[in-house]
Parts: C-alpha cells; structure tokens; sequence
C-alpha cells in the first residue's frame, strides 16, 4: 500500500509486477459521502427491477463480509485507456488531489469538479472504507485509511493484493521476507488495529 498522493507509475508496475492482484483505491467514507458515491451492491440493488441480472448478481453471500465495499471505477479524463500504469498513476493521484481540492467546497461543487476530471466506467476501482473504521469493520480498505489517518496524511490509498503461487494469497511468512528483501515495511492488521485503539480514544 502507498498513500495515493505519492504514488508514481513504478508503484504501479510494482504493484503490477510483484502483487498480481487487483489494483484499486481505498478511501475514506467522508469522502465518499461528499461525492455521492454509491457503494455497487446498492446501485445494483436499486435498479434491480430494470436490469433483472444486476439484482441476480446481488452480493448478498460474501463469506468473509456482510457487504462489498466496491464503489465506481473511474478514470481520469486524461487518460487513454486507462490501464496503462502511467493511466492508472494519474487516476489514482489526481484523485488524492481532488479530495484535498474539495475539502473545504460542498457537496455540489465537489461533485461538479469530480465529473470534469474523471470518467465511469474506468480501470481504478473505488473501495470505501466503513463510517467508523477499525471500530466497525477490520478489511483491508479500513486499515489503509485508517494508517493514512495516524499518519496524517489524505485518507486516499492505492493498492493491490498480493497473489503467491498455486492460485493463493502469499503467506504471510512469504510477505514479510518480501518486504525485508525490497525494503519495505510490513505491518499485519492486529498491528494497525493496536495502534489505532490507542490513536482513536
């Protein structure tokens, strides 16, 4: 994970190259609400009537969560495809950009700015981080943004899961040497979650 406010088009062929899952946004639920983004197993239950397949598609049986945290997938207008890592950078920047741009705007003018600079369907998907964080839900979009808050930095992660051999997750053992090997730091959940118990009261 990197904060999406430094993130460069090497992270994404990191992410690309060395993570192999899916690369995707993870961001704060403020944020979400003053955009209006709408999380997709709503949209998709919503319109459920007209379009029949999206509420068959309804995902209402996830094992390990009661809902998904999936929003829209964007693109910025500048972009071609949107897939390239170049593309992907800019999306995923510009919208860490966009969030501290609109801080201080309200909703209709945040949201005004939001469509002149990105497009949907796009290559970034959004996750959005529960209301109360790590106090309400323990995924991976949660203690992204729950670090980028500590830290003090926009609450907008960029990130991918990373994928070992045989079809599986990495094991943790194989993470942690990763991340010695490349310098990085590795964290587990029960690490954020203790430190953001202490940060939060």
């Amino acid at each position: 994970m990197i904060a999406s406010q430094f993130v460069t088009s090497e992270s994404i062929k990191r992410m690309r190259k060395d993570g192999g899952g899916l690369i995707f946004l993870m961001i704060s639920n403020p944020i979400a609400q003053k955009l209006q983004l709408p999380f997709l197993s709503d949209l998709f239950s919503d319109v459920g009537a007209q379009y029949p397949v999206l509420k068959a598609l309804v995902p209402n049986d996830i094992p390990y969560d009661t809902k998904s945290s999936f929003s829209l997938y964007i693109n910025h207008r500048k972009t071609f495809t949107g897939i390239t890592d170049n593309d992907r950078c800019l999306t995923m920047k510009k919208f860490s950009e966009l969030t501290t741009a609109i801080k201080n705007k309200d909703g209709t003018e945040a949201i005004k700015e939001f469509g002149e600079e990105f497009r949907s369907p796009g290559h970034i998907p959004i996750c959005v981080a529960s209301e109360k964080l790590l106090n309400e839900r323990k995924g991976h979009t949660e203690l992204v943004v729950s670090l980028l808050e500590m830290a003090g930095l926009t609450p907008v992660g960029s990130g991918c899961e990373i994928m070992g051999e045989h079809g599986k997750a990495l094991p943790k053992e194989d993470a942690r040497k990763y991340a010695e090997k490349n310098n990085l730091v590795f964290l587990e959940g029960n690490d954020i979650i203790k430190a953001w118990k202490k940060w939060s009261k």
